[in-house]
């Protein structure tokens, strides 16, 4: 059997920041991704309390999509990259942004992470993937490892806007 190229799919990154967004890393992002096709509008990251510490008080959350549709392949490349750029932004050592690169199907919602856990496969890189959101029956549905942003429907209302770009896309 001949193995099939991938479908495409839509690159995204949930953005946890206490210092917005940046001119300069938005002009960073497009440079290497293309532009940005959406920003969702910053909300408060009340989900968790696991960042405090590092990034300090007034968390806000939002999500970023890009038009220029890629091979999920590249994932462990684009998190490799996110996570160098955090460092530029880092302020002794702690990151006041933190960039979350995922990939949108038409079937899932796909997050790269650099922690081994039972659920998660290697993706190259010394990086995993992680299955967050399966899509069924109109909605995404959460797992029993999706984390508590991602299953609201604050969250949940963005990624279905994404995903209806992203068919979209595909379509042209």
């Amino acid at each position: 059997m001949i193995a099939r190229e991938y479908d495409k799919a839509m690159l995204f990154m949930g953005v946890l920041s206490t210092r917005g967004f940046p001119e300069s890393l938005l002009n960073k992002l497009e440079t290497l991704y293309g532009p940005i096709l959406i920003k969702s509008t910053p909300f408060p990251f009340d989900f968790t309390d696991y960042y405090v510490e590092e990034m300090g008080e007034g968390i806000e959350r939002f999500f970023i999509a890009f038009p220029n549709l890629i091979s999920p392949d590249s994932l462990a490349d684009i998190k490799t990259m996110t996570d160098a750029i955090e460092l530029e932004y880092a302020e002794e050592g702690k990151r006041k942004i933190n960039l979350d690169p995922g990939i949108l199907t038409e079937a899932n919602i796909i997050l790269a992470t650099t922690k081994n856990r039972s659920h998660r496969i290697a993706i190259g890189k010394n990086l995993y993937g992680e299955v967050t959101l399966i899509y069924q029956n109109h909605k995404y549905n959460a797992l029993p490892w999706t984390y508590a942003d991602y299953k609201s429907e604050k969250v949940q209302d963005i990624l279905l806007s994404f995903r209806k770009e992203y068919l979209q896309l595909r379509k042209s």
